[in-house]
């Protein structure tokens, strides 16, 4: 039975390059045409793609977190004889016989236009570790595709960016390119606007006194619980807007988003599902856990968790301005908590308070419901108590 490459398609007009979320079959499992095998997350929307072909799967040549062009290999299939492979970007397939003579022997080295050669991803993936993807239409190939070996003989030659006495050039890793995908996406499609707010922190500060000796959950933790009661009031902060801009998608549970620094100076999403649903114990059990699993790198984000909230006060931050991380709608950024002074008769008293600050797509939601909704954390924060 032949073996062919399944490549991602065409996902929408202009569209270049796509993140892979997730697999939806394994190697070994049987697909059927047109049948959901994978997610892609695009500039526009989260999408499971379909198999353009009937057959088995063989491998995934591929990593998801990975930002991939569009037409990159994904997957090899197992295939009926004469079905015909699908050429990059699913076009029309190509019908036309193939001659004897454009089976080329082996030749030496040559440069080459890049646009008439094939990258496979494992070149691909090597290429971009020594930061040579951008350089690749320089590097000599045997046959018409740039092999690893290929890439390996141009380093052992001294070539490569990294070897100049100026600078070092070091990839990203994955979840900064994955993070800079969505960064990205985040500038181009939404309006962004950021508000703040003064909190007191005195009743979590409090709790978090109470229940310190026994292990329980952190302030943090606690203002997550917070934001959720807030969350389930206000829909716009559970939305994501329709391709076309048109429509609100409102999601019906709450799907809270939660920055987790990893060493390195990366970044990835821990994830809290269904929070709306938990009682608190069952909460601050999930922060624990999806935060455990965050650090192990699995960055958790999907097209519900249309909220992130970062801890910029763990870092000795006061205020900061957070980015919107699509498919996010707003990320809530909660600084570290002072002494504020405050009025007290004809002299002052001393109350720990916290800076929060708010970005959000102004396409959908407004000032006045962004300071409702920060008003109702504000609220939930300063009556909080362990009973």
């Amino acid at each position: 039975m032949p073996i062919i490459s399944v490549r991602i398609p065409q996902l929408g007009e202009g569209l270049q390059e796509a993140l892979l979320v997730d697999f939806l079959k394994q190697p070994g499992d049987s697909v059927k045409r047109d049948e959901p095998i994978y997610v892609m997350e695009t500039d526009k929307a989260t999408t499971d793609v379909e198999s353009p072909y009937a057959g088995t799967l063989v491998e995934w040549t591929v990593e998801p977190g990975s930002v991939l062009e569009i037409g990159t290999e994904i997957a090899k299939m197992e295939v009926a004889e004469g079905v015909k492979e699908m050429p990059a970007g699913h076009g029309p397939v190509d019908t036309a016989p193939v001659a004897a003579s454009s089976v080329a022997t082996a030749s030496p080295p040559t440069a080459r236009n890049k646009s008439k050669i094939q990258i496979p991803p494992k070149t691909r993936k090597l290429l971009k570790e020594h930061g040579l993807l951008e350089l690749a239409d320089e590097i000599p190939c045997t046959g018409s595709k740039l092999m690893p070996t290929d890439v390996e003989a141009y380093l052992a030659a001294g070539h490569g960016v990294g070897s100049s006495e100026e600078f070092e050039a070091r990839p990203l890793p994955q979840s900064q390119l994955t993070l800079n995908f969505r960064l990205r996406r985040g500038t181009q499609d939404c309006i962004p606007v950021t508000v703040m707010n003064e909190v007191d922190w005195t009743a979590l500060q409090a709790a978090r006194t109470a229940v310190k000796p026994t292990g329980g959950p952190t302030s943090f933790s606690m203002a997550l619980w917070c934001v959720v009661q807030a969350l389930k009031q206000h829909d716009a902060f559970r939305s994501s807007l329709s391709a076309d801009g048109r429509t609100r998608q409102v999601f019906h549970r709450v799907n809270l988003g939660i920055a987790v620094a990893l060493p390195g100076d990366q970044m990835v999403t821990a994830v809290v599902r269904g929070a709306d649903e938990m009682d608190r114990a069952a909460f601050f059990e999930a922060v624990h856990r999806q935060i455990e699993q965050a650090r192990d790198g699995q960055d958790q984000a999907d097209a519900s968790t249309t909220m992130t909230v970062s801890n910029i006060g763990k870092a000795g931050m006061r205020i900061g301005i957070p980015a919107i991380v699509a498919p996010a709608m707003a990320t809530l950024a909660i600084g570290e908590t002072y002494p504020l002074p405050v009025p007290n008769g004809d002299s002052f008293r001393f109350q720990s308070s916290c800076t929060m600050t708010l970005s959000f797509d102004h396409r959908l939601a407004n000032g006045v419901g962004a300071a409702n909704f920060m008003n109702q954390i504000k609220s939930e924060i300063e009556s909080f108590s362990v009973e």
